[in-house]
């Protein structure tokens, strides 16, 4: 009897061992479930500030990639004005300066200059008279006098009767002239000059933002002014300075005059912007009569393909200068390097080049790791071109 007893009590205790196993096990559930459908509603509300977070991470990811691949073009970001003209190509021959028709009965020809003694002991006789008249003329009037002298220099009378056409001789180097436009700092002149071969500088007029501009330029045997002339109403960084198309000839002529004081030893502009001016007859020819006033020439960038620089330059007895190609539409090594390989095929063909660039800190690069691309041409100065 006792030992059923015992196997009653033992088949109790673990029946019982089990329901309380069994409770453990529901409670252990029942907290488990609670803790994961707690869990869940917590997730299910943050979820959609998570999508926002995440998605605006993926956006700035696939932004920061896509202008990583994307070429950029720097006259679209910078104070250069931005035209298609920039992507053309001109391969124009500098065409001589002409002497104007009005201007041309009053030259002495060639012959007479060797022919007659006599005549030229006349001739010196009378221009002493003329210097003993000018003496006891008051000294407005000889102002006035001076303004209204021939639109043409003696260098410029014998440059017309030295040559009248350009012939290139392929046995001669073929030339390139490089132009960096824009120039305003004197870290960028000194890369300019560091670079190892002649290349031209083009300097903005002092203004707000580069004031020191001329003084800088001051030390550079040949340098240009890159003079501001009215672009497009889509171009949002003109210069302060800008020449309009609705200015007075006074206006402009005072313009010209503040330059020449400023660059003293400058010869050569061309134009900083300027698609709308270019293309205007009355403006462009306000200011071949003050450049050619304060002996300036010109140099067309060409921005607008209805530029009548040409038509100008002839009329006031100046060479048509015209540039060839740009070199760095783009801020990429190979593109840059690229135009410069195109200017140099056009040196050798015409016998000269004029490229255009900026002092962008990739085209300074290319220009000076690219000196092997130019031993078929030689770089020289905008003033060593033919005519000049």
């Amino acid at each position: 009897m006792p030992s059923k007893k015992t196997k009653r009590k033992t088949k109790n205790s673990s029946v019982i061992s089990k329901i309380k196993l069994l409770k453990i096990f529901l409670v252990i559930f029942l907290f488990a479930f609670l803790a994961v459908a707690t869990s869940y509603f917590i997730m299910k509300n943050e979820s959609p500030n998570k999508t926002i977070t995440n998605n605006n991470i993926l956006k700035q990811e696939t932004k920061k990639v896509q202008e990583k691949e994307k070429p950029i073009v720097h006259l679209k970001d910078t104070f250069e004005e931005y035209t298609d003209e920039f992507h053309k190509d001109y391969f124009d021959k500098i065409e001589p300066a002409v002497i104007p028709k009005e201007v041309q009965k009053e030259l002495p020809k060639k012959e007479e200059k060797t022919k007659n003694i006599e005549v030229i002991k006349v001739k010196e006789e009378e221009k002493q008279e003329k210097v003993q008249i000018k003496k006891d003329i008051p000294k407005e009037i000889k102002k006035e006098k001076i303004e209204e002298k021939s639109v043409l220099t003696k260098d410029e009378e014998e440059q017309y009767l030295k040559k009248d056409a350009y012939v290139y001789n392929k046995k001669d180097k073929p030339k390139i002239a490089i132009i960096i436009d824009d120039v305003s700092t004197n870290r960028q002149k000194q890369t300019i000059l560091n670079i190892g071969y002649d290349i031209t500088m083009a300097f903005l007029p002092p203004q707000p933002g580069h004031i020191n501009s001329a003084k800088i330029a001051q030390n550079v045997p040949i340098h240009m002014i890159h003079f501001p002339m009215q672009a497009s109403d889509k171009f949002k960084s003109e210069e302060k300075v800008t020449l309009k198309i609705t200015d007075s000839y006074e206006k402009i002529e005072k313009r010209v005059k503040e330059l020449r004081k400023l660059y003293p030893n400058a010869v050569y502009t061309n134009n900083h912007t300027g698609s709308i001016f270019t293309q205007n007859d009355e403006a462009m020819d306000k200011l071949f009569r003050a450049l050619k006033k304060y002996n300036f020439k010109f140099v067309d960038s060409r921005t607008t393909p209805n530029s009548v620089a040409k038509k100008y330059a002839k009329k006031y007895g100046m060479p048509v200068i015209v540039r060839n190609t740009f070199i760095d539409n783009k801020r990429e090594y190979a593109y840059i390097q690229d135009q410069l390989k195109k200017a140099i095929k056009i040196a050798k063909k015409n016998g000269y080049a004029i490229a255009i660039g900026h002092p962008h800190a990739i085209t300074l690069k290319v220009l000076k790791e690219s000196k092997h691309l130019l031993k078929g041409v030689e770089p020289i100065f905008i003033n060593q071109l033919p005519y000049l």
